[in-house]
């Protein structure tokens, strides 16, 4: 400054200006630090709900999340060889360190796949993209369709995008499809399976060492190098995500599908394939199809039980006459007639076991039928509408196990890709297969010891009880003093073990199961679930249903007569087969199938409901609620494992097992299981939505081995249900002595009871109680005086053969009808066929024409000796090549 002008300044006014310099800083500093604060806070309000890298554009694909343990050397040397391998491949890696998670031990590495690596695994992998928006119109509209309005969802959730034109995508013929923003033309469903593909093929060796076994991500979760894989859902289940480039497909899931106040609604299903992958959209339409085909079988089997009950009064058996139950001995030694008095076992058996379970057990095996071809029809359509019609021969070919391309050195020429494959050879393929199925016979044998052993345990506590609880007090109670016997305490103590041993077999039968699996090597992992989910049934099966095959066709079937009972382990075992309740073994059969299939569901839903609720609570207890990231919510959600879906299928085909292979006794068993599975549905949806983390996604274009199960269950059902009907229910000795055997001219069933019941001799002087007393039992034999005293009488013989009759005409009928329905119903609709080859039609001729345009530009092009100053760029050339479309 001059110093002349420095001297004309007066001191004040130099103040003033230096005032005004100051309090201008302090102003600037405090909007600084406000910008910084606001930044801070937008920053930290993206940290909460961002699926993005921190730059905001690089879209998170996979989460990778690991521990600093003390013998982390190992493990920091594989992670390091594992994403250096990682960025080879071209994947874009960004670490959070473990000071920014809530609970600063977990780092969190995010995996992004740019466009080069999702185009060239997407030309590997064929996956099928849109070329060309379609231009075949739907169905026509369904008649009545007001009266479904109310079960439909908005048009925006059922069909979340138009129907395009696909084809598998070739990286060469990039401008032939419908690229119009490369960031968002594969889905992220679509991009984390593409990027789990890579991770489960990278290896973590060293260059110089070649170690084949050291590969994908499977192991290095197995050895904890990791602790957690898996992509993120896109936002919190309950608000929508505030980035406008982030989809908020799960926030629309849980609105219009996973709340229990939607059960009435219809399934997104076109959203849950986009979201979750054509896996678990397939689960989900054939869940939501068993339940609508299930109103149809509760429907009849409430008629059929109306019918027991209109008819009850009318039910002539239901009275014990004079001599049909066993004369008490009396100390004074003298009889009494016994009156006839109301029978409650023979009562209740009638709602059940009436003329109506006749007609309700064939029923069944045409609804069985049904169910399944239309199933195969509603497949065949899904098939279509999600490009899954030619997907078994992709599957077959390019999803091969990481594992079999390890553990398989051997290799061998492929006829159709003419490349070399590995293979496992038929020596070493023969013995994993027969220790497989020594194993899996060994464990089946065991659960039937096992089921032997309860049954012995029956049998040997039963007369413990009869004599601990001959003068117990609990006879004295009122009300349910005489429900307390001997029979109510061996059952309830049995019940309880069996389910014991249950519990501890099933703990043991998924690693069983598993560890046979991966010995065999399957090839696919198609292979793999099947192989899987068959040797997983025979366990199940075995374990469910033989207490109900037991009571059914064995149970009071070898018992013998007074004076030459036959014993399970020979006579001096004391051990006396069973025998059924005076009312007979369906009674027995109906109260086992109503315990086991509502316990099993009731304590299934409760489980599934609570059990990931309370383990989320506990991992998210100490989390920073202001600081919690997307990858942190999703890492303390429950894993979706590799047998995630497994479980889900097993329980409900469990429960279709229940409801047609014994229906014939409990006719109220659909009813039972549309109700539990209104609420499944629901259950499920919650539970993938809320508490699980995002799965990776998956194509499946049917259901699997499930469907070859449901088949065999379908025709097993018939044959079971049609013994049930002619040797556990009274149903044929009924109309063999009311067309028959019956007293007087007219057809009558007064004194069936008595004409059911044999007669032996008490000897008196062997109980010291005077006179002879005669005893009667359930049986058809010649009484004692008779030349041929206790043996069958003629009635059983002409019983024996109406049995077997009913059976066979049963069968006869029931297997005509459902071979005459599936021929008539054929498995793929006439419209998608149509459909289909319309679609492949226009396809050809698209590409033909993209191909001739093609060439005539690089002719044009070839002929052109001075370069043109407007080059074509490839927008406008994808522009022209769409206008020739």
């Amino acid at each position: 400054m001059c110093p002349k002008l420095y001297t004309k300044l007066r001191p004040c006014t130099f103040n003033v200006l230096l005032t005004c310099i100051v309090t201008f800083s302090k102003q600037m500093f405090s909007v600084h630090r406000r910008r910084r604060e606001i930044v801070c806070t937008d920053r930290l309000q993206q940290n909460k709900d961002t699926v993005f890298f921190r730059d905001g554009v690089r879209r998170i694909d996979f989460i990778l999340s690991y521990l600093d343990d003390k013998d982390g050397e190992k493990k920091q040397e594989r992670r390091r060889e594992f994403e250096a391998n990682l960025k080879k491949a071209g994947l874009e890696l960004e670490t959070e360190d473990k000071s920014d998670s809530d609970d600063l031990k977990t780092y969190f590495l995010k995996i992004h796949a740019p466009w080069e690596v999702l185009a060239t695994y997407a030309d590997v992998l064929k996956i099928k993209v849109p070329f060309k928006e379609s231009d075949i119109p739907h169905g026509q509209d369904v008649p009545l369709e007001w009266l479904s309005r109310p079960f439909r969802l908005p048009g925006k959730v059922m069909r979340p995008q138009p129907d395009y034109f696909t084809s598998p995508f070739d990286k060469d013929k990039i401008d032939f499809f419908l690229i119009k923003n490369q960031d968002t033309f594969f889905p992220p469903s679509t991009r984390n399976r593409i990027v789990y593909y890579i991770l489960s093929r990278c290896p973590y060796h060293k260059e110089d060492r070649k170690e084949t076994d050291k590969k994908g991500i499977k192991r290095l979760l197995n050895n904890g190098t990791y602790t957690s894989a898996f992509p993120l859902h896109d936002c919190r289940y309950w608000e929508r995500n505030t980035n406008e480039q982030c989809e908020s497909e799960r926030y629309h899931l849980y609105k219009n599908w996973a709340r229990f106040l939607c059960f009435y609604k219809e399934q997104p299903l076109n959203l849950i394939r986009k979201y979750y992958g054509e896996k678990i959209g397939i689960y989900f339409a054939w869940l939501g199809f068993y339940t609508e085909m299930l109103f149809f079988a509760a429907v009849m089997g409430v008629i059929c039980f109306t019918y027991g009950v209109l008819s009850y009064d009318d039910n002539l058996t239901r009275l014990v006459p004079p001599g049909g139950r066993k004369v008490p001995y009396l100390k004074n030694r003298k009889t009494v007639n016994s009156h006839p008095v109301p029978c409650s076992l023979f009562q209740q058996s009638h709602l059940f076991d009436n003329e109506g379970t006749v007609f309700f057990a064939m029923f069944m095996g045409i609804w069985v039928t049904l169910f399944l071809e239309f199933w195969k029809r509603r497949q065949a359509q899904l098939e279509y509408e999600w490009d899954l019609v030619d997907f078994e021969e992709e599957q077959q070919q390019l999803q091969i196990r990481p594992e079999f391309e390890t553990k398989c050195t051997d290799q061998r020429l492929n006829r159709i890709t003419q490349e070399m494959e590995p293979y496992l050879p038929l020596p070493k393929k023969c013995g994993r297969f027969c220790l497989s199925g020594v194993t899996v016979l060994f464990w089946m044998l065991l659960i039937v010891a096992c089921i032997t052993g309860v049954i012995v345990y029956r049998l040997a506590v039963y007369a413990a009880f009869a004599s601990i609880m001959k003068d117990s007090p609990t006879k004295k109670i009122h009300l349910v003093g005489s429900l307390i016997t001997p029979q109510l305490a061996t059952s309830v103590t049995a019940s309880f073990i069996n389910f014991v041993i249950i519990m501890i077999l099933n703990f043991f039968y998924e690693r069983v199961a598993i560890w046979i699996t991966d010995m065999e090597i399957p090839k696919t992992h198609l292979e793999y679930e099947n192989k899987l989910t068959m040797k997983m049934f025979l366990f199940q099966f075995v374990n469910y249903y033989s207490s109900c095959f037991y009571v059914a066709f064995f149970k009071g079937k070898f018992v013998g007569y007074p004076g030459n009972y036959t014993y399970m382990f020979g006579k001096y075992s004391r051990l006396r087969n069973e025998e059924c309740d005076p009312g007979g073994c369906l009674i027995e059969l109906t109260t086992q199938l109503v315990i086991v299939m509502t316990g099993k569901q009731v304590c299934g839903n409760i489980q599934e409901a609570l059990l990931p609720l309370l383990r989320n609570w506990w991992c998210s207890r100490k989390a920073r609620k202001d600081q919690y990231s997307r990858w942190e919510q999703d890492h303390d959600l429950q894993n979706f494992s590799q047998l995630g879906l497994f479980y889900e299928y097993l329980e409900m085909v469990i429960q279709f097992g229940f409801i047609t292979l014994f229906v014939a006794s409990f006719p109220l068993a659909p009813l039972l299981a549309l109700c539990n599975n209104i609420l499944e549905v629901r259950v499920d949806s919650w539970k993938f939505t809320t508490q699980f983390r995002r799965p990776v996604a998956a194509k499946a274009h049917n259901i699997g081995a499930w469907q070859e199960i449901l088949n065999v269950v379908a025709i097993l059902s018939v044959v079971t249900n049609a013994f049930i009907m002619a040797f556990t229910s009274d149903m044929i000795p009924r109309l063999v002595y009311l067309y028959a055997y019956h007293p007087g001219s007219e057809a009558t069933m007064s004194g069936y009871i008595n004409n059911s019941l044999s007669v032996t001799i008490v000897c008196s002087c062997c109980l010291d109680i005077g006179p002879i007393y005669c005893l009667r039992y359930r049986d058809y034999r010649y009484p004692p005086g008779h030349q041929r005293q206790y043996s069958h009488t003629m009635q059983f013989w002409h019983i024996l053969a109406a049995k077997l009759a009913f059976i066979i005409i049963m069968e006869h009928v029931v297997f005509v009808v459902k071979f005459f329905v599936a021929w008539l119903i054929p498995d793929v609709p006439s419209e998608v066929k149509a459909r289909i080859k319309r679609e492949r039609y226009l396809i050809q001729e698209y590409l033909h024409n993209y191909e001739v345009e093609k060439l005539k530009i690089q002719l044009s092009q070839s002929f052109i000796i001075e370069p043109k100053p407007e080059v074509c760029t490839a927008t406008d050339k994808h522009d022209v090549l769409s206008e020739c479309l």
